[in-house]
């Protein structure tokens, strides 16, 4: 995808809007080009926008004092995030950054909670939205407590595949080794053997900067059976 429109037509509520609220949306919203490393949002600044993800991929993490990061999910292309933050209206409680040159849809707090108000279906897509991410939360709280770098790496592929989070997601993830040690907390070397040992197993294949599941319910048997 390159542009906001994009986007939002592969985004089921935005077909359920009011007329006149998909057309502020269309005319509100921004495009904002981030660049690798670069902030989509940073800890302890005011929570002015939703995000979308119209391409490239975002790390969601936070630095704890000793220096040790927690990552909290990776988002690609098709997913929105940060409506807890925005919905209270609080400063941002972590960092989100882009992994490789990255685009945002960018929507305003006011156009937002107009929505909310206004829109039955994005008011019922939000309750949705919140209740799957606190489940990923518990889940990615479970993992990063793992030692074994295997399970890690699997239970960061498999949160990949959450269509209600991801509804772009396809059996193919543009992902390189790099970007799975970035998001499970694994070094490129210890991801290298865990999907190495996934592929032996038929559960996927791999390839240059990209990561293919051949067996989805098969990875999920191995992260529940490894972990």
């Amino acid at each position: 995808m390159n542009t906001i429109d994009e986007l939002l037509r592969t985004t089921s509520w935005f077909h359920e809007l009011p007329p006149h609220l998909s057309e502020a949306l269309g005319n509100e919203a921004r495009l904002v080009a981030i660049e690798a490393n670069g902030y989509v949002c940073r800890r302890g600044e005011p929570s002015h926008f939703w995000f979308g993800v119209v391409d490239g991929l975002v790390k969601v993490c936070n630095t704890a004092s000793d220096g040790r990061v927690m990552t909290f999910a990776g988002l690609p292309p098709g997913a929105w995030f940060g409506e807890g933050t925005v919905l209270k209206r609080e400063r941002w409680h972590y960092d989100a950054t882009a992994l490789r040159p990255s685009r945002m849809a960018c929507v305003p707090s006011a156009l937002f909670f107009r929505m909310l108000d206004e829109s039955t279906a994005f008011a019922r897509f939000l309750l949705e939205q919140v209740n799957e991410r606190l489940g990923q939360l518990m889940a990615t709280v479970q993992s990063d407590r793992l030692t074994e770098p295997s399970p890690r790496v699997a239970n960061c592929l498999l949160a990949m595949f959450n269509r209600q989070l991801y509804p772009l997601g396809n059996a193919e993830i543009q992902l390189t080794q790099e970007e799975i040690g970035y998001l499970s907390g694994v070094t490129r070397q210890k991801v290298n053997a865990a999907v190495r040992q996934m592929e032996a197993q038929g559960l996927l294949s791999i390839s240059y900067g990209r990561v293919t599941v051949t067996d989805l319910d098969g990875l999920r048997r191995f992260a529940a059976r490894v972990s």
